[in-house]
């Protein structure tokens, strides 16, 4: 089912629910720039095998309100959007995955809406925290100096991105993807082409928003809130991942009080079909442990 729900006066948010609407509800919360399609239709359905699972547009992608020149945002108000979404859907505890500025976003759920959630899975995202990553021989390493974006990810994002048309798009897109996912499982072109037309079909427009690499960053430390965390967490390790690679999750495990950690073989910063199995059984066994 597809509704709209509205934030604030002139912002509405599309959501979809999938699922037995009696079950444990269950919110995928998607990164930067990413419309709630970027969470595959298998992988969905999968979920919806045991959850009601919502996924929903961020402001600013897919057919959610794009008007962030007019009425600009901190990304905090992202998370404070999952929230509306879950009143707007009359759900008052669920479980959380979020994946990247996703993850980021489920981080400020835990430290600001305890209350709201059942448990949380956090995947391909770094830490709203300050404290040092200890390694296993005791060293601590300030978050600051631990390793960045992989260059070549980082390159790709200092392109300027150019309307040659929508295949031009749609090619951009792929190779964003083929960096995305590492260098560890199978690339597979065609399913990415044919996921990103369905976003494109959905959205209305192959545009593609920078809200979300504007909008105000300043407020996302969380460090004494996680460090007291009450919310039970999960969070997956990915050996290829380019955005945020090992130790960053390790160094969010340390960082929320009592979170758990999962490797997931060969998965880098996406979710191709090689990695919807070992992913989906690693979320639902931490959602029915809680």
């Amino acid at each position: 089912m597809e509704r709209f729900i509205d934030a604030a006066p002139g912002v509405r948010l599309w959501t979809e629910d999938r699922g037995d609407t009696d079950a444990s509800p269950m919110l995928l919360i998607m990164g930067a720039q990413a419309s709630g399609l970027g969470w595959p239709d298998e992988l969905v359905d999968m979920l919806a095998s045991r959850h009601r699972v919502i996924r929903y547009d961020h402001r600013d992608t897919g057919r959610s309100t794009w008007a962030f020149d007019q009425r600009p945002y901190p990304l905090s108000q992202l998370a404070e959007d999952a929230v509306t979404v879950l009143d707007g859907l009359g759900v008052e505890r669920a479980h959380i995955v979020g994946m990247s500025l996703g993850g980021m976003l489920a981080q400020l759920f835990i430290a600001d809406h305890p209350d709201r959630l059942l448990s949380a899975t956090l995947i391909g995202t770094s830490a709203l925290s300050t404290i040092p990553y200890i390694q296993p021989d005791g060293t601590r390493i300030p978050p600051e100096e631990l390793p960045g974006i992989a260059p070549d990810l980082l390159e790709m994002w200092s392109r300027p991105v150019v309307d040659l048309g929508l295949e031009a798009e749609l090619e951009r897109r792929v190779e964003h993807w083929r960096i995305l996912g590492g260098d560890q499982l199978p690339f597979d072109a065609e399913y990415v082409r044919a996921l990103e037309r369905r976003v494109i079909e959905h959205t209305g427009h192959y545009a593609t928003s920078t809200a979300h690499a504007r909008a105000d960053a300043s407020d996302l430390d969380r460090t004494e809130q996680l460090a007291g965390a009450t919310v039970p967490t999960l969070v997956t390790s990915a050996p290829a991942e380019p955005v945020s690679p090992p130790p960053h999750p390790d160094h969010l495990a340390q960082a929320i009080q009592g979170a758990r950690i999962i490797e997931i073989p060969g998965m880098g910063h996406a979710l191709p079909p090689e990695v919807h199995t070992p992913l989906v059984a690693a979320i639902l066994d931490h959602t029915t442990r809680h």
